[in-house]
């Protein structure tokens, strides 16, 4: 669910301190965003939504958050309609309870 080698990667890049505030700002964008996404999954920007969520969850290290993102991510960009962000929000949530 987590990659805890990539979470201790951007501690040590960043430092402590900073990391804190990383995560608070990743935490507080990425709900934004997954708020956007769950109100309009059939809109153009829905695969570029997709895409911001599946880079963000991979720099903090939420590696089921960011796979279900880029499986999205493909079906929208194949002009698919993708009918599991209640899956996304589900990892998004276990992701951030574990970390």
């Amino acid at each position: 669910m987590i990659d805890w080698s990539r979470v201790e990667e951007l501690r040590d890049e960043i430092g402590a301190e900073d990391f804190d505030e990383v995560d608070e700002l990743f935490l507080s964008e990425v709900e934004d965003r997954i708020d956007l996404a769950l109100t309009k999954a059939e809109s153009e920007s829905f695969e570029e939504d997709l895409h911001f969520l599946k880079g963000s969850a991979l720099n903090l290290g939420f590696d089921q958050f960011a796979q279900l993102c880029g499986a999205g991510e493909q079906q929208a960009a194949n002009g698919l309609l993708f009918e599991r962000m209640d899956e996304i929000f589900s990892a998004y949530q276990n992701s951030k309870q574990c970390f």
